[in-house]
């Protein structure tokens, strides 16, 4: 409730618009990378532009603990998710049969032409 109407208000770069979001972050590099960097990542989103992943709880006072981050910002993040989707269940007979193609090719033998004296 407090990060999404600031990026709303990042899409359109108005003076009044940096004046708004400034008197909330209250600093001025934080205004400048909103207006530019985040503001270019998010332009085509029309909102839900947070992502909250709960952590679980703290241990000193069962507290508990979340992480919010931006969606579709983090490249790492998504690339992550990406490689983690590709893994599928298969059977054991499967990996056997493509393993064995494998191990069965042999490196081309070449000869040599004989030195003329």
């Amino acid at each position: 409730k407090y990060v999404e109407p600031l990026i709303t208000r990042s899409k359109n770069d108005t003076t009044t618009s940096r004046r708004v979001v400034f008197r909330y972050l209250q600093n001025k590099y934080a205004v400048k990378a909103l207006f530019g960097e985040v503001a270019e990542k998010v332009a085509n989103r029309p909102g839900g532009y947070t992502r909250v992943i709960k952590l679980g709880t703290r241990q000193g006072d069962a507290a508990e603990i979340a992480f919010i981050e931006l969606v579709d910002f983090d490249e790492n993040m998504a690339k992550t998710q990406k490689a983690a989707a590709k893994k599928t269940r298969r059977s054991r007979k499967a990996t056997k049969a493509e393993e064995a193609p494998v191990a069965e090719t042999e490196a081309p033998v070449t000869e040599e032409a004989p030195k003329a004296e």
